[in-house]
């Protein structure tokens, strides 16, 4: 078992492969506190770790300093009210408007697996154990059970909070984090994501100064503007060297992420649900459950950090059927046809698909109601006719008989102003009573917090579904929550709201995968605003971004890659000159770039030139042959064209490192010039590799010692935006 208490040092003591996690309970009111957490450690006596041995020391020794005690004590999970003047994980106000707390350690529990978080997503499956603290603060009959939970070959600690009132009296959570977890702040900085729509998940590197640093999100989704998720990163660190703590949060709606400097030069990280505008209330026996936090840490850099979280987001989370399936290769008519399309249009561009290799047509949006553009008709899920004469199950048994699946787009949070949906029923949309709710892309959010209008909008997706041979659904949505307000909910409950959201969402996902257990789902919004953990556990991959352009891809990628796998990121060839930035890049770099994803097509393959036409059958050829790889492979990155701004350049190795797949992009050309050395990495340094330059069909045989330590030389070609491919394998 990965999860010991050491009675004769009093230690909770948690193992994975290569990292420990050590807490220990102080004093006669049974403070619980934060010992170690790093790079795997021998069970020995580590609590002096917790300078209790110090002034202001504990409170049953120094009484006339509690204060000072709480503000420096690293607590593993942070009250608010009694002199902790850090951020706190749990704010309770009582029925006497009173609000301060303190959970103490009341006894522990050890389980051989993990329990589940009801209605939440969460890891599954650990080999570790798990670790229960039960904890309380009984002036408020509070129970706070913290869970940590161990994947022991991941190096990764999943942890969540179960919040109970044992009382007699209502209480009213107004902050319940999913962790917090102290430290000394050594010399770290601080790694977030950042960006804005087609500009997702942009890397950001900033010294953590004193005070409180965060990111966040209050827009009712994890948003394209910031993401949640957060590391601390050794000073010197990089890709493959130094210290990295990585943090994420296995949930989909509003976040906070922050790192705090103290006075005292510790560090005090918290992860969870935004506190701002939150509130829940505890009747007499009701329970809260925290999203599920996923922790690592790693002294390999961040490709170390990233590998971990890889891992048990593939292993651990997604559930689908598709996780270790090789995807069909899709086209989306969105960029080909926008809303001008109709049948004859789909079937054109799907025997053209059919002729080139491509296994899956995409209808997006502009097939239902009066849909012509986007101001109308979102919740009227009913074939529009004019566009589809004998509706779905027509158009769908024509592409089957070309021998393609169908794929259909659809929106089911929203309601158009423009809609039989809203005409019937306008307190449907959420909405402020008397309040004239604001509209983006000309559009309402549904009140997804009330039973009935869950049943009508998974009904709508249900009965569509059912209607055809529909086998992969691409699930929308396009904007963000305002006007938050239901008639669900009275009074100060409202702050409920916005997790309620999330949790209804999280239901219609439920029954979906339950309905349809053979569904290939992909989760949207807007693009990348809703691209995170939480929804992963619903669908085996998210459509990374609405800028398409190969270029600006690989920064997203990258970014995205730093916390996800490369399978759950949706990436497809579109059309050039791009439809976003302008960009021409080649055909050919742009299907090198969609194969770091699940890749497919999205543009009009009618209109391509005869060359980039007969391209197609090559790139889906190149898919299959590598999606295995790069679906199960570790991710190594070698360089980043955001940092360098001349190339591109990552690597994914098989488990057994006998294949690998290099991927290079020349973004800016260089004159009078030698070629890049390019130092591999993840290889078995004892193995031989047969590498072929997959452009020009060359091999050559280099050990796999030479290629991390020399590495290999690729030569500048003419042109901006052009890519390169190596496979390696092992020669046997």
């Amino acid at each position: 078992m990965s999860v010991r208490f050491l009675e004769e040092y009093g230690l909770f003591w948690l193992d994975t492969a290569h990292t420990s996690y050590v807490i220990k309970v102080v004093d006669e009111e049974r403070f619980p506190g934060h010992v170690y957490y790093g790079k795997k450690i021998r069970p020995q006596d580590a609590g002096y770790l917790l300078r209790t041995e110090e002034p202001p020391f504990v409170p049953s020794r120094n009484n006339r300093e509690r204060a000072a005690f709480y503000d420096q004590f690293p607590f593993e999970y942070g009250g608010n009210g009694v002199g902790d003047y850090r951020e706190s994980a749990v704010a309770v106000e009582d029925e006497n408007g009173c609000r301060a707390t303190m959970p103490l350690f009341t006894g522990y529990e050890i389980l051989p697996k993990k329990p589940g978080l009801p209605g939440l997503p969460a890891t599954f499956d650990n080999d570790g154990g798990t670790l229960i603290l039960h904890c309380g603060d009984a002036h408020l009959g509070l129970e706070v059970d913290l869970l940590f939970s161990v994947f022991e070959r991941e190096d990764v600690i999943a942890r969540s909070v179960i919040i109970r009132n044992a009382g007699e009296r209502p209480l009213f959570l107004e902050k319940a984090l999913s962790m917090s977890l102290d430290m000394d702040a050594a010399d770290l900085e601080l790694l977030t994501l950042h960006g804005g729509w087609g500009k997702e998940r942009q890397i950001d590197v900033r010294p953590i100064g004193y005070g409180r640093q965060s990111v966040g999100s209050l827009r009712g989704e994890t948003s394209h503007q910031e993401h949640p998720f957060l590391a601390l990163k050794d000073r010197h660190a990089d890709q493959n060297a130094g210290e990295v703590y990585g943090f994420q949060l296995v949930y989909s709606g509003n976040f906070l992420a922050q790192v705090e400097k103290s006075q005292m030069d510790s560090l005090r990280v918290v992860l969870g649900i935004h506190p701002e505008g939150f509130g829940w209330e505890l009747a007499p026996g009701g329970e809260f459950y925290t999203p599920e936090a996923l922790l690592t840490y790693s002294d390999q850099g961040l490709g170390g950090m990233s590998r971990a979280f890889h891992d048990v987001i593939r292993d651990h989370l997604i559930r689908s059927a598709y996780r270790d399936r090789v995807r069909p290769v899709l086209i989306n008519n969105w960029e080909a046809t926008y809303f001008d399309f109709n049948t004859d249009r789909l079937l054109s561009i799907a025997e053209c698909a059919a002729k080139l290799g491509i296994e899956m047509l995409v209808m997006d949006d502009g097939w239902f109601g009066r849909r012509e553009d986007d101001s109308t008709s979102l919740g009227d899920w009913t074939v529009n006719e004019e566009k589809l004469p004998g509706g779905l199950k027509h158009l769908v048994e024509r592409v089957n008989a070309l021998g393609l699946k169908f794929g259909i787009w659809i929106e089911p949070e929203m309601v158009s102003p423009d809609s039989d949906l809203y005409r019937a029923h306008p307190d449907w949309a959420i909405q402020v009573p008397g309040r004239e709710p604001t509209r983006s892309r000309n559009q309402y959010v549904l009140d997804l917090t009330r039973q009935e209008v869950r049943d009508y909008a998974y009904g709508c997706v249900a009965s569509v579904l059912r209607s055809a041979n529909i086998e992969y659904v691409k699930w929308d949505m396009n904007r963000q929550l305002t006007d938050l307000g239901s008639v669900s909910l009275p009074g100060r409950r409202m702050g409920e709201f916005s997790h309620r959201y999330v949790l209804g969402v999280y239901e219609m996902q439920e029954r979906l995968l339950r309905d349809f257990p053979d569904l290939l789902l992909e989760n949207c919004s807007g693009g990348g605003a809703r691209f995170d953990a939480g929804m992963l556990y619903y669908s085996p991959q998210i459509w990374c971004s609405d800028d398409t352009d190969a270029i600006e891809r690989l920064k997203i990628q990258e970014g995205t890659a730093l916390a996800y796998p490369l399978s759950a990121m949706g990436a497809h060839v579109s059309a050039c000159p791009n439809h976003e930035v302008g960009r021409v890049t080649p055909f050919e770099t742009r299907g090198y770039v969609a194969l770091a994803g699940t890749f497919g097509y999205e543009l009009d393959i009618t209109g391509l030139s005869p060359e980039e036409r007969d391209a197609i059958p090559g790139q889906v050829a190149l898919y299959h042959r590598f999606a295995a790889l790069i679906q199960q492979g570790d991710y190594y990155r070698i360089a980043s064209c955001a940092e360098n701004h001349e190339y591109d350049c990552y690597m994914v190795v098989s488990k057994d490192k006998k294949e690998a797949l290099v991927t290079y992009v020349q973004v800016l050309a260089r004159p009078n010039c030698r070629s890049r050395m390019i130092r591999l990495k993840g290889l078995d340094p004892d193995a031989v590799y047969l590498v072929e330059r997959v452009e020009r069909g060359e091999t050559r045989l280099i050990g796999g010692d030479l290629l991390m330590e020399g590495g290999i030389a690729l030569r500048s070609v003419p042109g901006d935006f052009r890519g390169q491919l190596l496979y390696l394998k092992a020669d046997e």
